[in-house]
C-alpha cells in the first residue's frame, strides 16, 4: 500500500470513525502549516461525509516559538476572547472538531516556565465552556497526529530528518490502522474489545484500586456508580465517534479526595513544549503533597499549580502492556500516543461521563458525586510490565485487575 493511499485511509478514519461527519455539520479543523496535503484530504473526505463547511485553523511552531521568546510574561495573561468564543459557538452549533497533533516535544525547551503557566491557565480559563461541552461528549471531537520534522528526529535520533519522518508516519498509520485493507471495519473490531472490557469493569463496580509497582503504591478510590468508558462515545445527538486516534485505553473517574499513597512515571511526560521525566507525585486525601522530577520539575510543579483541582486527579486508564503501541517499543514523545501504550492517570478534571447520568449535571453537582474539576487536564503515564492492579469489591474482596501489565481477566 503507498503512502497517498494510506493518508487517504486515515483522512477518512478521522472523519468516519474520528468525528463521524453528519449531513449538513460544520467541520473545524486545527492543523499544522507544515500538513497542507493531509488538510486537504480531511477536507475533501469532511465534504464527501456531508458537512455543510469546513474551517481549517492553521498553526505554525516556528512562529509559536517567536512569540514565546520575544513576547513578554505579561503578554500570555491576555485573554483570547475572540477565539474562545469563536470555539464555543462552533461547539454549541454542533459542529465537530478534528485537531492534528505535531508539535515538536522540545519546541519550547528553555522558554520561561512562568510564560508557559501564563499561556497555559489563561487559555483554559478562556474556553472553560469549551471543555465542559467536549468532555461531556456533547459534541464530536477527535485528535490524531502528524510527525513534524523535530517531532520524528526525536522519536528516532539515529537516522537522517527525511527518513525519520518517513519512519514515524509508519507508525503512525499502523497504530491508526491506516494500513490496513479496510480499516473502518478494523476499528469496528477493536472498538467492540474495548467495551467488552469496560462492560466487565462496569459491572463490577469496584470500591478502590491498588496499584502496585516500581516506584507505586497507590490506593485510589472510585465513586458510587461510576462508568467506565473506551472506544467510542456518543454525542448528545446520538451520534458516535472515537475521540483519539489511535486509542487502546478503558477509563473512568477516581474519586476525588480518595487518592492515598506514591506513583512514579514509567515514560517522559511532553507537556507545553517541554520534556518531564522520572517524576512522581505523592497523595493524601486525593491532593498531591509532593512533586519532585528530575527533568522539568518546575514546569510540572507549574502544571500543578493552576488552580486548586488542578491538585486532584480526573482519570484513571487502563492500558495492557501487551497493545500495539506498547510492542511497537516506540517512545513516542507524544501523549496521544505514549497514554495508549501504558496505564495512565490524569491531574486535573474529569470527563462528566465517567459517573451515570454525569453529562446532565453542573460542575457542583459532579463534586458533590466525587469528580474532580480543573481548567486543566493533563494524562500521564504509569504502566509497565511490572504493573499489578487489585480491585477491592464493596465488601473487602481483592480481585485481579492487572498482572504483571496486562489484564488478568
Amino acid at each position: 500500500m503507498d503512502f497517498q493511499t494510506k493518508l487517504n485511509n486515515y483522512a477518512e478514519l478521522l472523519v468516519k470513525v474520528g468525528v463521524n461527519v453528519q449531513q449538513g455539520q460544520t467541520v473545524v479543523l486545527n492543523i499544522s502549516i507544515d500538513f497542507p496535503e493531509l488538510a486537504r484530504a480531511i477536507v475533501k473526505k469532511s465534504y464527501e461525509a456531508g458537512a455543510y463547511k469546513v474551517k481549517v485553523n492553521w498553526s505554525d511552531d516556528a512562529v509559536s516559538r517567536i512569540q514565546y521568546d520575544m513576547g513578554s510574561e505579561e503578554s500570555f495573561l491576555d485573554v483570547p476572547t475572540h477565539a474562545a468564543a469563536e470555539r464555543i459557538e462552533q461547539a454549541e452549533n454542533g459542529a465537530a472538531f478534528i485537531t492534528i497533533k505535531s508539535d515538536d516535544p522540545d519546541l519550547l525547551a528553555g522558554v520561561s516556565p512562568q510564560k508557559i503557566i501564563n499561556a497555559n491557565k489563561t487559555a483554559s480559563n478562556a474556553l472553560t465552556r469549551f471543555r465542559q461541552l467536549t468532555q461531556s461528549f456533547k459534541v464530536s471531537w477527535t485528535l490524531g497526529s502528524a510527525p513534524s520534522a523535530g517531532w520524528a528526529t526525536k522519536v528516532f535520533p539515529d537516522v537522517p530528518e527525511e527518513e525519520a519522518v518517513a519512519k514515524l508516519w509508519d507508525a503512525i498509520f499502523q497504530m491508526v490502522r491506516a494500513d490496513q485493507p479496510d480499516p473502518i471495519a478494523a476499528w469496528e473490531k477493536h472498538v467492540a474489545t474495548l467495551k467488552e472490557k469496560s462492560s466487565y469493569l462496569n459491572s463490577k463496580q469496584y470500591k478502590q484500586l491498588h496499584f502496585i509497582g516500581p516506584g507505586t503504591d497507590l490506593k485510589l478510590d472510585l465513586p458510587e456508580n461510576h462508568v467506565w468508558l473506551g472506544g467510542n462515545k456518543e454525542n448528545e445527538k446520538g451520534v458516535w465517534f472515537v475521540p483519539n486516534l489511535p486509542t487502546e485505553e478503558v477509563y473512568s473517574a477516581p474519586f476525588r479526595t480518595g487518592v492515598n499513597g506514591t506513583v512514579s512515571s514509567t515514560k517522559p511526560l511532553s507537556y507545553s513544549g517541554n520534556i518531564i521525566d522520572n517524576f512522581t507525585f505523592t497523595f493524601e486525601n486525593g491532593r498531591v503533597t509532593k512533586v519532585t522530577a528530575e527533568k522539568g520539575e518546575e514546569t510540572l510543579k507549574g502544571l500543578v499549580g493552576m488552580d486548586d483541582g488542578s491538585h486532584y486527579l480526573g482519570e484513571v486508564a487502563l492500558v495492557p502492556h501487551h497493545s500495539p503501541i506498547s510492542d511497537s517499543n516506540i517512545l513516542f514523545y507524544k501523549t496521544l500516543f505514549d497514554e495508549n501504550a501504558s496505564c495512565h492517570l490524569a491531574i486535573g478534571s474529569a470527563y462528566s461521563a465517567c459517573v451515570e447520568g454525569g453529562t446532565e449535571l453542573s460542575p457542583e453537582e459532579l463534586r458533590e458525586r466525587g469528580l474532580n474539576t480543573s481548567v486543566a487536564h493533563t494524562d500521564f503515564m504509569i504502566g509497565s510490565g511490572e504493573l499489578d492492579i487489585i480491585g477491592i469489591t464493596k465488601d473487602g474482596r481483592e480481585e485481579a485487575v492487572f498482572k504483571q501489565g496486562n489484564w488478568a481477566f
